[in-house]
Order: structure tokens, then sequence, then C-alpha cells
């Protein structure tokens, strides 16, 4: 599933500014953080990858829980 974004600008006496809203979605599914810092990568003319300069660590998996030879069965 794709998240649409317009680009937005600001437009200055001396410069101009463009503005991409990142989906609170995407941030949440990431796990970005406020302040966090990001890398821009031109790929292509259609195509930009932002990479993280550090991720955060992947949580621990679940153990699978395993039935214990002297616990009483049901």
């Amino acid at each position: 599933m794709g998240y649409p974004t317009k680009i937005q600008l600001i437009k200055r006496k001396r410069s101009e500014q463009f503005y991409v809203n990142f989906p609170a979605a995407l941030a949440q599914a990431l796990e970005l953080s406020k302040g966090e810092q990001v890398e821009w990568i031109v790929h292509d003319k259609a195509h930009m990858i932002m990479a993280r300069r550090e991720a955060p660590p992947h949580p621990a998996r679940p153990q699978k829980k395993t039935s214990r030879p002297d616990s009483p069965r049901s």
C-alpha cells in the first residue's frame, strides 16, 4: 500500500525550500524518532532512497513456549 504525499514549496525573497510530510503510519512502522537524522540518496529521477544513519536494534523475537517435562499436562 502506498502513501500519496504532496510536495510543498515555500518561496522566500532569497531562497526556496521544499517540504515533504512523512506519513505517521510509516514513521511508526519504522520506529522513527524526533530529531533522528536520515540521508536522502537519489537512485534515479523516479526513485529516492531514505537511509538511516543508525537503525534501532531489532526487537527480540518472542520465544516459542515449550512444555516442560516436569509440568502437569491438562
